[in-house]
């Protein structure tokens, strides 16, 4: 088989993307969409436009709005408000050629697309990912007694995880605490304790004795597990989000449940040394290719492609954004083996949105741990997962 018969067959392929967002429904102007295109504030007199995501978008979203590549920024803004944001959005669900999103429904700065709504407009399937410590808080919330915390979170988590279409758990651990935690279960005494401090305080879940018991219940659910580490916004404190710190505690879980590393810029070597060295780590570097441009893009999954087997790194293509990340999110990808044939050094290929993915990460088609086969299309139901009540984010974090 020819290189370019090798392309155009995995190019067919549908991705499954094992971890995303809602697609965004609001109609953005300037300043709003361009505080999607970035994990910082905004900058007098700089623009998000000028990043490689943002020359990314002008040059591989444009098309698909019937402009011209490089469109500038203001008629690219202009078209994409004329058609409307549920158009704008199907137009590039579907070109990205992807079958299946797990979508973490616990991220919601802005109205998005429920797991359902997302599978209608990419014409794919949809599953559900909980984000823990979102049950955690609406626990809270709702009224507790310190002592009754620890089974009220379990008996909650355990009805959301029941949840027709929900395949997995999330936790951002990173943002509220980093990776500085005693491996170990947390007993019920400290629990309660660790309870009776936030209750009183209020606010977001970062008790350190609570986030372990969260982390723990994950185990306890038996579902997947994604991580958030490395890369995020100013809320992160970097050097704690290290997943090597996560070491012990692998240890502890090992053989357990899969647990799946996002994002893990800077640190995508320990995160492949993980996932060689535990059986069950998975890990990915899906959300920073599109920050880092395409001649980054490549020592960023590589610098981890000779230190873990190919099947341990699934596929991310996108998180929160403005209905455009999935054409850029298959161009900055680095070549793999549709695309490193002999005789092809250093020439670019464009290549469908988001169909470079798989390629790029070692062929990985393979579904994470416990999810369905997707349907073709024409023999699709839709996963039927409806929208979810998300506590109130904390000012200042746009992630956690």
């Amino acid at each position: 088989m020819t290189a370019g018969a090798v392309q155009e067959t995995l190019a067919a392929l549908d991705l499954v993307d094992h971890h995303c967002h809602g697609a965004v429904t609001d109609e953005l102007d300037r300043a709003g969409f361009e505080s999607l295109l970035t994990e910082g504030e905004a900058w007098p007199g700089v623009s998000p436009f000028d990043t490689p995501v943002g020359l990314a978008v002008r040059r591989h979203c444009a098309p698909l709005l019937d402009l011209p590549r490089h469109a500038p920024v203001d008629a690219y803004l202009a078209r994409r408000a004329e058609l409307g944001a549920a158009e704008v959005n199907r137009r590039f669900l579907r070109a990205a050629g992807t079958g299946v999103f797990c979508v973490d429904t616990g991220h919601a700065p802005h109205r998005a697309t429920s797991p359902g709504e997302l599978a209608g407009a990419a014409g794919a399937v949809a599953y559900e990912v909980v984000r823990l410590e979102g049950v955690a808080e609406a626990v809270a919330a709702g009224g507790v007694e310190p002592d009754a915390y620890a089974e009220a979170f379990r008996t909650a988590a355990w009805e959301a995880v029941g949840r027709p279409g929900v395949v997995g758990v999330k936790s951002v651990a990173a943002y509220r605490t980093g990776f500085d935690l005693d491996p170990a279960r947390p007993s019920p005494g400290r629990v309660t304790e660790a309870a009776r401090r936030w209750l009183a305080r209020g606010g977001r879940l970062e008790d350190p004795v609570l986030v372990r018991h969260l982390l723990w219940t994950a185990v306890d659910l038996g579902r997947p597990l994604q991580l958030h580490t490395g890369f995020g916004d100013s809320d992160i404190r970097l050097h704690r989000v290290d997943p090597a710190r996560l070491t012990d505690w692998l240890h502890l879980t090992a053989g357990t449940i899969p647990v799946l590393l996002l994002h893990c810029w800077p640190y995508q070597r320990q995160a492949a040394y993980l996932s060689a060295v535990f059986e069950r780590v998975y890990f990915d570097v899906g959300l920073t290719l599109h920050h880092v441009g395409p001649a980054r893009a490549g020592a960023n999954p590589g610098g981890g492609a000779g230190d873990h087997p190919l099947p341990q790194t699934p596929v991310q293509l996108r998180r929160l954004r403005p209905g455009r990340v999935p054409p850029p999110g298959g161009t900055g990808l680095p070549p793999g083996p549709g695309r490193a044939a002999p005789g092809t050094a250093g020439r670019r290929r464009d290549v469908p949105a988001g169909r470079a993915a798989p390629r790029a990460l070692g062929g990985t088609r393979q579904r994470p741990p416990g999810l369905p086969a997707p349907r073709r299309p024409g023999r699709r139901r839709l996963s039927g997962v409806g929208p979810v009540t998300v506590p109130e984010r904390r000012p200042g974090s746009r992630n956690g």
